[in-house]
């Protein structure tokens, strides 16, 4: 496998400038989600040019490449193109030229290198047999594009692949990988919780029922679930991201808006949480005397994205002979949420993500010394910033390493 890698990625260097080209370009360019109209173009633009079945408008602006190669496996890599509805603040010379959206997720990066690396293993098919899938996913950011795409049919128009392939870039020492085999990305639930209330003068308190001291009730009360209800041995976190009550300092409102988020990694957790949060919402529109029960809407729902052992380690293996094993870090699950799992959902087959770093190494190692890693700029910061280089190089070199541990010319499928 390592001749194999060795062979498709012999062309990177020279590829590297028009990646990093067109990097800047979606990055500058960025589209909310199910709207990538001009991101799927760039990608399948690409998957043609390479000589790809180029298949668009998949769950909307999903694009799907199939590269066929001879007899052997169907290995599918998956990247997401959607951006945030958040202002950028980087600075940087090839910043959002979109008023209040941005790229501050990476998934300009995560298209750039499945470009890349569907490039690469396009001009070296003597290096590798079977069949090679890429998919540009959209509204990942929504929870939409991956069930999106399913349900316009992905599952039945497209060969099966063996094994599903994605990745992430987040902070982390840039040039390094991570990941491990089980949870490797938390389930999440979005709900919208309406508490009714009655409306009064200010200085009447006593004729409204108000909503603004139910929703602060509700709102404490929550924070106990994780602390009293959750065993130390589990994981869950609820937060309350919005609560909106009222239009006017001397107005008592007749309801309150509470959005808020959970993330678990057990499906008996969640249940748990879920119920607990059903169970304190209600009670406390009762205490209060509400004229109302108070309605909880679920608003998205991602599913708990488990990398499959045996993969899992077949890619571990790769990646520790192609980058040394220095570079290949366990990472144990992230507390943030994927719809990657849905596709080897949709097909009962195994799948495997990874994380790769994407903060400069004198930058973070810095950072780490001085126990100051939490400031670092995160996913959907304004300021989250990957450096280029070597994150985008180490990106397309994942994906190359990942696919060929399967469809190199000898491997073991």
């Amino acid at each position: 496998m390592a001749h194999s890698a060795a062979l498709v990625l012999a062309r990177l260097a020279d590829l590297l400038p028009e990646l990093e080209r067109v990097y800047k370009d979606i990055h500058a360019h960025p589209e909310l989600s199910m709207q990538e109209t001009r991101t799927a173009g760039l990608a399948a633009d690409s998957l043609r040019k390479a000589g790809y079945e180029v298949t668009t408008g998949v769950g909307k602006t999903g694009v799907v490449g199939v590269l066929r190669n001879g007899d052997g496996p169907t290995v599918m890599l998956r990247a997401d193109m959607d951006a945030l509805p958040v202002a950028e603040a980087t600075g940087l010379a090839y910043a959002s030229t979109v008023a209040g959206v941005g790229h501050l997720c990476g998934h300009d990066l995560h298209v750039t290198w499945l470009m890349g690396a569907a490039t690469l293993m396009a001009q070296s098919r003597a290096a590798w047999r079977g069949t090679l899938m890429v998919v540009f996913q959209p509204g990942e950011e929504t929870a939409q594009g991956a069930q999106a795409m399913i349900e316009d049919g992905l599952v039945k128009r497209f060969p099966t692949p063996e094994v599903v392939l994605g990745q992430h870039v987040m902070v982390g020492t840039a040039g390094f990988v991570a990941g491990s085999a089980g949870p490797i990305t938390s389930a999440a639930d979005s709900l919208q919780i309406r508490l009714f209330g009655r409306g009064a003068h200010g200085s009447m308190p006593q004729a409204s029922v108000d909503p603004v001291v139910m929703a602060a009730s509700v709102v404490l009360r929550l924070q106990t679930i994780v602390s009293r209800e959750v065993a130390a041995t589990e994981a869950a976190v609820v937060t309350v991201g919005v609560l909106q009550a009222g239009t006017k300092e001397n107005v008592i409102p007749d309801e309150a808006i509470i959005k808020l988020n959970v993330r678990t990694f057990d499906a008996g957790v969640r249940t748990r949480v879920l119920e607990a949060i059903e169970r304190i919402v209600n009670a406390e529109a009762a205490a209060s005397g509400a004229p109302r029960k108070p309605e909880i809407t679920s608003l998205d729902h991602y599913p708990l994205n488990v990398n499959d052992e045996a993969a899992s380690n077949r890619v571990a293996t790769a990646f520790r002979d192609h980058f040394s094993p220095e570079r290949v870090k366990h990472s144990g699950p992230a507390p943030a949420s994927e719809d990657f799992g849905c596709f080897a959902t949709a097909w009962h087959v195994p799948s495997v993500y990874w994380f790769v770093g994407g903060t400069d190494p004198d930058v973070y190692a810095r950072a780490r010394a001085a126990g100051r890693l939490n400031e670092l700029p995160v996913n959907h910061s304004p300021l989250f910033a990957p450096v280029l280089h070597p994150t985008l190089e180490t990106g397309v070199e994942a994906l190359v390493v990942g696919a060929l541990a399967w469809l190199a010319a000898g491997s073991s499928a």
